[in-house]
């Protein structure tokens, strides 16, 4: 079934299938996955990627879609919640066929994790995996694997969970693995190298991070858990990676996955804007994890615009001046009316200008989340609500735990924001969808 081996291990890489009630393709790519695999080719490993979520129905414009689904059977502790539940992305015999493809049987198999609540998923692909290469060894990494290291480790089973502690540690860690000898002064494990989307047969879009880490203490963000500091790539690094994607592969859209990209702009997003500019890089970008409002002046507002951003996305989360303070604090209402008008002085219609507004916070009152939407509405902008998911290691999760009539500790199910988990008397799911239709209707 499989050729002679080659003297360098092989690698298999897989990213499962997302498991929820809904979920739907804005720019989402394993960009820590690909990041691994360029590392390890990097360091003479040879890699081979299966993306069970490469799948969309039909692309629309700037390369996002739905999925391809399958209704499934809901897992047992959201059996009461009266909504149909999906296993997003190929098929299931799709899966089998691209495992019985490869040419050699893997010396080790990595699996990666998104969000907590779409474990099901990650546990259907390790166990189809597992059966397929028997006596493989099997690793687990990714979101759900660092903020729920002791469920993954009792449940998933795999043989390893790593911990998002560092790439030298899972370099090294691969290495003792697979008894491919490296010595440490020859591990490669700097950013010039970039993620490795050439893997994919076709790419309609690609994601980019421009820093690690976030400098805010946003309550309700793992960021601070999950990236341990804050750094940045050379602006000048950052064009060159996103000159090589353009140039080399045809990449017309690109998003940005930076949890803070304005912070102190002089030094990092104006340079890069401005050699964008200067290079005539011609791209559709996104920034489906919105930017900081505060940060956004008219030079910012006008760079965006000149630069080809098409997705604008303002994390405002809520106009509720206490709540502002309580999650961060890092935009007020002031801000963010000054935000708007320079967004729409530098070309921008109100709809382009979409503003996340969180839902379903502990303790949130429905009219609370009305009086954003009206806020926001007034002010000229696009609201969009987005639920609110109990993160582990968060600040805002020990008070959720409190406030939740799920048990957010053992269960990480219940972190899904479509179940509304922090839900009461002051904010219903009732309360929630007659918020969606009001939007939909305008």
């Amino acid at each position: 079934m499989f050729h002679v081996k080659h003297n360098s291990p092989h690698v298999l890489l897989i990213n499962p299938w997302i498991t929820d009630f809904a979920a739907y393709n804005f720019w989402i790519k394993p960009l820590g996955l690909l990041n691994i695999a360029s590392l390890l080719r990097k360091n003479g490993f040879r890699v081979t990627l299966i993306d069970c979520i490469d799948s969309l129905i039909k692309p629309r414009e700037y390369g996002i879609g739905k999925f391809l689904r399958t209704i499934i059977d809901k897992p047992p502790p959201l059996k009461s919640i009266p909504r149909s539940y999906s296993q997003y992305g190929i098929a299931e015999e799709i899966l089998l066929k691209r495992l019985s493809m490869l040419e050699e049987k893997p010396d080790l198999i990595g699996f990666a994790s998104g969000m907590t609540y779409w474990y099901p998923g990650v546990f259907k692909v390790i166990e189809i995996a597992k059966k397929f290469f028997e006596n493989v060894p099997t690793m687990l990494g990714g979101i759900y694997a660092t903020l729920c290291n002791e469920h993954a480790k009792k449940h998933s089973g795999v043989d390893i969970v790593f911990n998002g502690s560092g790439q030298l540690d899972l370099l090294k860690l691969i290495s003792e693995i697979t008894r491919f000898p490296i010595r440490q002064s020859e591990f490669h494990t700097d950013s010039i190298s970039y993620p490795a989307f050439d893997l994919y047969p076709e790419l309609n879009y690609i994601c980019i991070t421009t820093s690690k880490g976030c400098p805010f203490r946003c309550t309700y963000c793992a960021s601070p858990f999950l990236e341990k500091g804050f750094s940045r790539k050379d602006p000048s690094r950052v064009v060159d990676e996103i000159e090589y994607w353009t140039s080399n592969y045809g990449v017309k859209n690109i998003a940005f996955y930076d949890d803070a990209l304005l912070v102190e702009r002089s030094r990092h997003f104006i340079p890069i804007m401005r050699e964008l500019i200067k290079r005539e890089i011609s791209c559709n970008f996104h920034l489906p994890n919105a930017i900081h409002i505060r940060e956004i002046d008219d030079e910012i507002a006008f760079l965006l615009f000149r630069s080809g951003f098409k997705t604008i996305r303002l994390g405002f989360e809520t106009s509720n001046d206490a709540t502002q303070i309580e999650t961060g604090g890092k935009v007020d209402n002031r801000q963010f009316r000054q935000a708007i008008e320079n967004l729409k002085r530098a070309g921008y219609s109100g709809e382009e200008i979409g503003v996340y507004l969180l839902v379903g916070l502990p303790g949130q009152r429905a009219g609370e989340v009305e009086e954003g939407i009206t806020f926001v509405k007034e002010s000229g902008a696009n609201p969009m609500l987005v639920e609110y998911s109990p993160i582990p290691h968060t600040p805002l999760f020990e008070k959720a735990k409190k406030f939740s009539g799920f048990d957010l500790e053992n269960e990480p199910l219940y972190h899904n924001n479509s179940i509304l988990p922090c839900q009461w008397d002051g904010f219903t799911m009732a309360d929630y969808r007659r918020l969606k239709e009001e939007l939909k209707g305008k």
